[in-house]
């Protein structure tokens, strides 16, 4: 499968490029780069002392031409031009990108109509199981039980709380057969009285090189449970997208998340 990475020179671009280059399924079609980006010219591969003979372009149309699948973990603004890209030239799109308001997810709903899309705000198979034994747990507890999610990632992260943490809120509010928009509590300050009933509660930590660290906690009277998934290696988020780009070989038009990947 011809696999191409948007975004291909930051953090995460050039783990997603290694992943591809690493699996025997998967050929790198090419990569690109905003508008004066310094890897604009230079080899795809040279970040990682790798001669690919692609040249990172600014050219995302020509990419898509040259791609069955495209990987996404860029920004809002990027992955909603990217989405119309999709259906205009039919090809698979991964989205990886996190901090997408609703009417971006709306782009991306309309995009499914046309071409398969894998969505998700962590494409790590442990997060993956994780959302599944939130779900379940949520499912067990009552409201008896308070849910905190506590999340820590780099410094140099934008947005809060963090993609992951947020649906695995979606998770537990999917749970308690709630919506997470009616419960949720994004942060505290101040004098903020007794914590609602049924809230669902985030703290976000920055700092340092941590890649990402994400606990569920459910709170009750005389005991506390809580389930941590820890990464040390964003190589686990660009193993897991190259798997969702490969799932989308043959696969009809729709929404898709890691679920549908792993048969969950």
């Amino acid at each position: 499968m011809k696999i191409g990475i948007v975004g291909c020179h930051g953090r995460m671009g050039q783990m997603l490029v290694s992943a591809v280059l690493a699996d025997p399924r998967t050929s790198l079609s090419g990569g690109t780069e905003r508008g004066g980006s310094p890897a604009l010219g230079q080899d795809v591969g040279k970040a990682l002392g790798v001669v690919t003979s692609l040249k990172v372009t600014e050219d995302a149309r020509a990419l898509f031409e040259a791609s069955d699948a495209i990987i996404d973990f860029t920004g809002p603004a990027a992955t909603v031009l990217h989405a119309r890209l999709a259906v205009e030239t039919g090809k698979a799109l991964v989205v990886g990108t996190t901090g997408l308001a609703e009417d971006d997810e709306t782009v991306l709903l309309q995009t499914a109509l046309s071409v398969p899309v894998v969505y998700a705000p962590n494409f790590s198979m442990g997060v993956t199981l994780l959302s599944a034994l939130v779900e379940k747990t949520a499912t067990v507890l009552d409201n008896n039980y308070d849910i905190e999610i506590v999340e820590m990632h780099h410094r140099h992260k934008v947005d809060a709380p963090s993609g992951t943490a947020l649906g695995l809120g979606k998770a537990a509010a999917k749970g308690r057969a709630i919506a997470l928009d009616h419960v949720w509590r994004k942060s505290r300050d101040g004098v903020t009285g007794p914590r609602s009933k049924g809230e669902i509660g985030f703290a976000s930590l920055r700092g340092g090189d941590v890649v990402g660290d994400h606990t569920v906690i459910f709170a009750g009277d005389g005991e506390r449970i809580e389930i941590t998934h820890k990464a040390s290696n964003r190589a686990v988020f660009a193993t897991g997208a190259v798997r969702a780009a490969l799932w989308t070989r043959d696969r009809s038009p729709g929404l898709y998340s890691m679920f549908d990947v792993l048969g969950l």
